[in-house]
């Protein structure tokens, strides 16, 4: 009995160390599964992702705009400090600072009102048209294309808002026509041009008409402001552009439809046609 319970022991004790063994040996193994597979994820994630690079002194600026606005600290309709006051305050160039308001004004968070500041949107229902923004840098547009789809909206624009102006919008397009012409400033021609072309699309009270000129507008201008200028500045092009600008007037006075959009056609067909032969 004595050699039979020695036996049994032993058998424990054997089978203990085996499965002792064989327990840690499948821990090996599940270790060192474990680790090839953490191995194998950090390659592909090599492979897949590329260190990120410095970000531009702009990024920064956009960044701490945005962490404001989502913090509450900027709200809903508060007017942003000047360029110069946001350079100094954030120790960066004023070019930084206006590039960075421009990609705001991309994404849809804040608003540059000509000649008044530049203020964080009352309402965001333009955000949705950051990837829209987003498609057309990457897809890096002609500037033939940029002067299509402006015609195109602006041709629609014109007509609603023959139908839609008011007195008051009519005024301030009348207002900015002798602006324009009792000035010899160029960025502010520049500038007053932009706002004539803007009021009207306004003025026709589609929102999806203005939310989308609205996530494109910096676009446009970033890709054409500079022929723009050249156009508008030159004495040659100046007082044809005035004549036009003033007929689309006209035409809006009398809420003629068939008339806005001849005049507008006219404009843009004599403007994009100098355009062309300037980026060419």
């Amino acid at each position: 009995m004595l050699l039979i319970s020695e036996n049994l022991s032993m058998r424990r004790s054997i089978f203990t160390i085996v499965k002792f063994y064989k327990n840690w040996y499948n821990r090996i193994i599940l270790l060192l599964a474990l680790s090839i597979k953490f191995i194998m994820v950090l390659w592909k994630d090599a492979t897949m992702f590329k260190p990120i690079k410095n970000t531009t002194i702009s990024e920064k600026v956009i960044e701490q705009i945005k962490d404001m606005i989502y913090k509450g600290a900027l709200k809903k309709g508060d007017k942003l400090p000047s360029e110069r006051h946001l350079a100094e305050k954030l120790k960066v160039s004023r070019s930084s600072v206006r590039e960075a308001l421009k990609e705001l004004e991309i994404m849809g968070l804040i608003e540059i009102r000509h000649g008044d500041g530049n203020f964080i949107k009352d309402n965001f229902e333009d955000i949705l048209f950051e990837p829209f923004s987003t498609m057309f840098l990457i897809k890096a547009s002609s500037p033939r294309e940029i002067l299509e789809l402006r015609e195109i909206i602006e041709k629609g624009s014109v007509v609603l808002a023959a139908d839609r102006i008011l007195d008051e919008e009519l005024k301030e397009l009348k207002l900015i026509l002798e602006k324009a012409e009792n000035t010899d400033d160029e960025d502010e021609l520049v500038d007053l041009d932009v706002l004539f072309h803007y009021k009207i699309t306004q003025a026709g009270k589609n929102f999806l008409l203005q939310s989308i000129l609205n996530a494109i507008s910096s676009l446009i201008e970033s890709s054409i402001q500079d022929t723009r200028k050249n156009i508008l500045t030159k004495e040659v092009h100046k007082e044809k552009i005035k004549k036009q600008h003033k007929n689309i007037y006209n035409a809006l006075e009398n809420r003629d439809r068939a008339a806005s959009e001849k005049a507008m056609t006219i404009h843009l067909n004599y403007v994009n046609s100098e355009m062309e032969k300037s980026i060419k």
